[in-house]
């Protein structure tokens, strides 16, 4: 798509012609620490989408689910968050040996407002770290430690607009076949590509930890 040069945002003074600058109160809702209610939050929240950069700014977004409270919460400025079997790609991972610059959007069922939280991050394979978030007698394979440096609630109007937590409105349940891709690059057939989403729903039911 080629997108015309007159109406490109460049410049911030650009931007604040279309969405103006924020009354001065709405910056004190970004804090440097956990506040109560964003620990009240991320105990009864399972899943958060975690953000990371490699050395050239190249970004990638993973989510990680669990039971509600899964991430510990070490101190008001510290979060850790175990990681269980996945698809190996470890691209998050791969980024914070280069980077460790994070964010993460936590979501909480029910809750129209998300939980934002911009810091650092370290990995680490601390087997009495690993231990204590283990499920089902399984250790966590390896921990992100985050270091928080702003932590805030972003309004619900997303998931208000989204309607994400109207079952009424969601679509009829379907899944992707990874199965048919890997078939059309590898130029297997129909049995080649259910043999894989056989092996894909038993990885979902037996390996979750």
């Amino acid at each position: 798509m080629e997108l015309k040069a007159d109406y490109l945002v460049t410049t911030t003074a650009q931007l604040r012609d279309v969405i103006a600058e924020p009354p001065e109160v709405l910056r004190l809702k970004v804090f440097t620490t956990l506040v109560d209610d964003a620990v009240e939050f991320l105990q009864e929240s399972p899943l958060v989408f975690l953000c990371t950069q490699d050395a050239q700014g190249t970004m990638d977004v993973s989510p990680k689910g669990d039971a509600p409270g899964f991430v510990e919460i070490a101190d008001d400025s510290t979060l850790v968050i175990p990681d269980r079997p996945g698809n190996k790609l470890a691209f998050g991972f791969t980024n914070l040996i280069e980077s460790s610059q994070i964010s993460l959007i936590f979501v909480r069922p029910g809750m129209k407002e998300t939980l934002r939280i911009n810091g650092t991050a370290q990995i680490t394979r601390d087997p009495a770290i690993l231990e204590r978030h283990a499920v089902n007698g399984k250790p966590a394979l390896l921990c992100t430690v985050v270091t928080v440096k702003e932590c805030f609630f972003h309004c619900g109007k997303a998931l208000i607009r989204s309607k994400l937590w109207q079952p009424d409105s969601w679509a009829e349940e379907r899944r992707v076949s990874f199965g048919r891709q890997f078939a059309k690059l590898t130029g297997g057939d129909e049995a080649a590509a259910k043999q894989i989403d056989t092996a894909i729903a038993d990885d979902y039911k037996n390996n979750l930890y």
